[in-house]
């Protein structure tokens, strides 16, 4: 086909960029290039951005592809698998280093995307090392940069401001922190010394989401001196002893969280009955009640503040409670938490920050873990993004919720202001206005807590829209707009206020818990079979989801093709 032949780009290293290229090599396109301004591949896991001791939110078994098997992580008894930030840096170089040879441009950044006529994509790269400018042609453009590479730093605490009032301490966001870890170290010194070198205080760490509660339990581990200033931390859980497979890597949680389509009688059950309702919450209430446990929080600890396990969407899944993890060093009184409180501004003084109660803290550095900002807007103009219909826009006033599920009533309420705004990308994948055209795509903009197994499903479902293969696909753009609204009408309900939290790269759909429901709805579409963890009955919602049901995916769907079914 002549369509194999077309030059496709990818934007975007990390797990997203790497399974979409392999994918689309199997499925026989011969020029693919992926696009990084990084020196490695692995986006969020590249080396340049992992340090020692950084913990993610997997254990092993869910963040990985099905051509290539991970190693188990040391300890892993113990830990019940959890996953390091460097088990995830290797992995990532070993399967570029494995499928996808000679396909990198490495350290180019893209400075704008857009239309060429018709038929054709124009990217804008310079080199970062010779800071040359080129322009590279694609047929098709693949969007992987993901939610996690724009850092939002607030411009009252940015670097620049900092310079400004004098700060004399270093201020960086925690993406930097790999990079500049040794320096950080260097401004303290001694164990948990009452002072800094130069008299000026802890390390401040601001933010209460997993990248700041790893950096603060790091630096106090490397007997730094660390305050960390949070308004609220993520939802968390925790337990004493791994959990089963059957319970850790099933469909257990998914079903307990609603989804859009309730498909099983169970889940029926859960969410549109009164005693099912009760039972969801009752479990949910139950977890986030014993994770405090096992951490052993104190009852008026600040860090039980935090967004809700079944209503939010950042949970930090701390697996097996460690002796020098975040929660146990400050309850040994080796970090210092401000909560809730929020760094409001840099001192006069050169050597502190203020905060909102006004409270003020002595500082030799500052952390900033506030978050991401979308990674689109940099490089897809406006005109691009309302052509394609990449972008947000406000949700319609008249569009009425339909889900009258139990478990949904009483929802709380939001503390986020801010007008409702609606994604208009098809299923998280295709922006709706553009779905006609087969030649744009997104992966890896979808939240979700799998994201191996999501990635490489969205990554198949990416390929046969490519091929123009037989698929359940809306037959206009206005069908795929409606869907799209609908799909945003549905988030709005599921997590009220939450999408005003987070940025427009990471969020066109929110599959937190119910992520194997939506991959269900992927394979349905690629009109493969669905449900493939098995069970009957009685079993099918403890079946433990392995990534081998996928790997003969591509077999399936070229057999599908080939019939044209």
């Amino acid at each position: 086909m002549d369509v194999l032949n077309d030059p496709i780009g990818i934007i975007g290293s990390g797990a997203a960029g790497l399974i979409t290229a392999h994918t689309l090599l199997q499925d026989g396109f011969t020029n693919v290039q992926i696009i990084t301004r990084d020196k490695t591949p692995g986006g969020v896991w590249a080396r340049e951005r992992v340090y020692s001791s950084l913990l993610i939110n997997n254990i092993h078994g869910e963040y990985r592809f099905s051509a290539l098997p991970m190693p188990r992580p040391l300890n892993a008894d113990n830990s019940g698998g959890r996953l390091s930030g460097q088990d995830l840096c290797e992995y990532m170089e070993t399967f570029a280093d494995k499928f996808l040879k000679g396909r990198f441009r490495f350290q180019t950044e893209v400075e704008d995307v857009k239309r060429e006529g018709a038929s054709n994509w124009v990217i804008t790269a310079r080199n970062k090392e010779t800071g040359v400018r080129e322009l590279l042609r694609f047929r098709r453009i693949v969007m992987c940069t993901g939610g996690c590479s724009s850092p939002f730093i607030p411009p009252q605490l940015s670097p620049a401001f900092a310079l400004q009032k004098g700060f004399r301490g270093p201020v960086i966001h925690s993406t930097q922190f790999g990079a500049e870890t040794g320096h950080i170290l260097s401004k303290t010194d001694g164990k948990y010394a009452s002072e800094a070198k130069d008299g000026s205080g802890s390390i401040v760490v601001v933010g209460g989401g997993k990248s700041a509660l790893d950096i603060s339990s790091y630096l106090s581990n490397e007997g730094r001196r660390v305050t960390i200033v949070l308004e609220s931390s993520d939802a968390v859980l925790a337990v004493t002893t791994p959990l089963p497979d059957f319970i850790r890597k099933s469909r257990f949680l998914a079903i307990l969280s609603p989804h859009i389509e309730l498909r099983s009688r169970l889940e029926r059950f859960l969410h549109m009955t009164w005693l099912g309702s009760k039972i969801v919450h009752g479990i949910w209430n139950a977890m986030a009640r014993t994770s405090f446990d096992a951490l052993k929080l104190p009852k008026d600890s600040p860090l039980r503040k935090t967004h809700s396990l079944f209503w939010g969407v950042r949970t930090n899944d701390e697996g097996v409670v460690r002796p020098k993890g975040f929660y146990a060093l400050v309850n040994a009184g080796k970090i210092n938490v401000e909560a809730p409180a929020r760094v409001e501004r840099f001192g006069d003084d050169g050597r502190s920050v203020i905060l909102n109660n006004g409270k003020r803290l002595e500082a030799c550095a500052v952390i900033l873990a506030t978050g991401y900002t979308s990674s689109w807007k940099d490089i897809i103009d406006e005109k691009t993004s309302d052509e394609i219909g990449l972008g947000r826009r406000l949700r319609s006033q008249g569009t009425v919720s339909e889900w009258n599920y139990h478990s949904l009533q009483n929802p709380p309420c939001s503390q986020r202001g801010g007008e409702q705004w609606a994604s208009s990308i098809y299923r998280g994948i295709v922006p709706a206005k553009n779905i006609d055209q087969r030649d744009f795509a997104i992966n890896g903009g979808v939240f979700t807590t799998n994201p191996g197994y999501f990635c490489e499903v969205t990554a198949h479902w990416i390929s046969s829209y490519f091929l123009n293969d037989p698929m359940r696909l809306p037959r206009t753009p206005e069908e795929a707009c409606e869907y799209a609204e609908r799909n945003s009408v549905w988030l709005h309900k599921r997590f009220p206020g939450e999408l005003l939290g987070t940025n427009e790269s990471y969020s066109s759909n929110l599959t937190l818990w119910n992520w194997p429901q939506t991959v269900d709805e992927l394979l349905d579409d690629m009109k493969v079979p669905s449900l493939r963890s098995g069970g009957n009955w009685f079993t099918w919602a403890f079946k433990t989801i392995d990534l081998n049901e996928i790997t003969n995916l591509k077999e399936e769907r070229s057999e599908r093709r080939v019939l044209r079914i």
